[in-house]
């Protein structure tokens, strides 16, 4: 099966939330959760470095929606399903269609910090990609200085294979950054 004509849900439900594809017009909500979270993603995240207006997050947003069509790349929102509020992004990234291979990222708007919201939504799309996509391997990956962000896949018992040093640039250019690898693999593809 060709991956542009892969089915992809209107929403992936957990306790607590939904999760859907970033859509044209969610630029207001987003802007508004970096703006409320900037000193925390400026720490570990390239896009936080330069300010952005609401404009400019929309056009982002667009562009996202562009790649989910094509099945070049899955940004995905997180809301509440109590009160339909925007609590961070995920997605599934470098997919590799033939080895059925995706990486998570996510971030969360930091009003909302403290709440599992994050993991929930991480655990709901490891779940989805190895049942929807039948995915063979997910990963994680952070910096290996970002202890919040590394705890997500030690709760879902990803397995830390590896740190990979001097692999990436701080988020403001300015460092050499070590980079921890987590994974899960399919059963099946582990024997």
């Amino acid at each position: 099966m060709k991956a542009i004509l892969t089915e992809f849900p209107e929403r992936i439900e957990t306790a607590r939330l939904y999760l859907r594809p970033a859509m044209p017009g969610d630029g207001k909500v987003v802007h508004d959760a970096i703006m409320a979270s900037i000193k925390e993603l400026k720490q570990w995240l390239p896009f936080a470095q330069n300010e952005q207006s609401e404009e400019d997050v929309e056009a982002g947003i667009r562009r996202s929606y562009a790649q989910f069509i094509s099945r070049e790349d899955f940004r995905i929102h997180i809301y509440k399903k109590e009160d339909n509020i925007f609590v961070g992004s995920t997605g599934l990234h470098r997919i590799d269609w033939d080895v059925r291979k995706f990486e998570i990222g996510y971030w969360g708007d930091s009003r909302y910090q403290k709440n599992g919201y994050i993991t929930e939504a991480a655990e709901s799309l490891t779940k989805f990609a190895f049942e929807h996509f039948q995915a063979n391997r997910v990963e994680i990956r952070c910096d290996l200085r970002n202890i919040n962000s590394s705890k997500i896949p030690e709760r879902l018992g990803y397995k830390l294979e590896g740190i990979l040093a001097n692999d990436s640039l701080s988020a403001d250019g300015k460092e050499l950054r070590d980079t921890c690898v987590y994974a899960k693999v399919s059963k099946a593809a582990s024997t």
